[in-house]
């Protein structure tokens, strides 16, 4: 054989081994693109898991407190400069849409949340996802209440309720019913009480809940110092307590009845029921008012008020006290 034959026969063999190898090549790519696409679906869903996870506890806004503890309601500590707080995901606490007091200076002392009507039985549901820190009664103040802490930054109060409806420690979804309205600690008149608190120091719930349009102010909400203030003045105004009077349909809620011992809903029909044509009116309690100025004020009497809120004439009524008069 000679040289030439020799060679190109080595040269047709180098090249068959080459096209081969590179065919395998790509059939083992071919083969691994689906593979491959099947493992991103799986790293996407144990991503999200893990966010949803980590959303759900609390873990993301770990960064803004020391630790984690059942034993105080809030505990303040340095705001940063500028927060920015995600407002998506969000549930209105109660579909009632009647603030009845507002963040800020009040009686001498200062209110550190926004009042909303409900009534008592009515389901109060979490804002956002979190984390249950605290559940408690305080009968000088909050009554019965819940403090959950949330991914966003956040933790929210929701004090005088006649009931919890979870446990310390517990997960909850936005929208969970957490407890039942009512009139327990230091309240005059069945209502919410809900506070928005960042590093424990409360901020204006106006800022960020819309009650009388049931909806947030944004998706977001950027806290800064510097304009923090004048903010908080703008947003009472445009989003405070309303008049002085409203109807069970301002309220917009329903008692929870399914949710409510025996005991407790005959206590809500006594209380409650009226003709089926009648419009229920309240009136929120101004200062210096008595039981006579309201009475003149609309159109009835003393014993009309006193039975139709179940109180005596000698009772002492204060600002913020939500009556009934019709």
């Amino acid at each position: 054989m000679s040289l030439k034959t020799i060679f190109k026969a080595s040269a047709l063999s180098a090249l068959f081994i080459l096209g081969a190898q590179q065919a395998t090549a790509q059939d083992l790519l071919a083969r691994q693109a689906p593979v491959d696409r099947r493992m991103k679906t799986v790293d996407t869903l144990v991503m999200r898991n893990i966010v949803e996870r980590e959303m759900t506890t609390g873990a993301l806004a770990s960064e803004l407190y020391d630790g984690w503890d059942n034993r105080y309601a809030h505990r303040a500590t340095t705001l940063p400069e500028t927060y920015k707080i995600d407002l998506r995901g969000f549930h209105m606490p109660t579909p009632s849409r009647v603030v009845t007091s507002n963040f800020g200076p009040r009686w001498g002392r200062m209110h550190k949340g926004l009042d909303v009507k409900v009534y008592v039985g009515d389901t109060i549901r979490a804002a956002f996802n979190g984390k249950v820190r605290i559940v408690r009664f305080e009968a000088n103040g909050y009554g019965n209440y819940v403090v959950i802490r949330h991914p966003n930054g956040l933790e929210t109060i929701y004090a005088h309720m006649s009931k919890h409806l979870v446990k310390e420690n517990q997960d909850v979804r936005a929208g969970q019913p957490i407890g039942l309205g009512g009139n327990t600690g230091r309240s005059f008149g069945s209502h919410l009480h809900f506070e928005t608190r960042l590093c424990g120091v409360a901020l204006n719930p106006a800022l960020m809940f819309d009650f009388k349009n049931q909806d947030v102010t944004g998706d977001y909400y950027v806290y800064n110092k510097a304009t923090y203030e004048r903010e908080s003045a703008e947003a009472t105004r445009l989003r405070g307590k309303t008049g002085g009077s409203y109807t069970v349909a301002d309220v917009g809620s329903t008692p929870a009845r399914a949710q409510m011992s025996a005991q407790q809903q005959q206590q809500q029909t006594r209380t409650t029921a009226t003709p089926a044509t009648a419009t229920k009116q309240y009136h929120k309690v101004g200062r210096g008012e008595t039981l006579s100025s309201i009475a003149r004020k609309r159109g009835v009497s003393v014993d009309t008020l006193c039975k139709l809120n179940r109180i005596s004439k000698n009772v002492r009524i204060r600002p913020g006290m939500i009556l009934r008069y019709s």
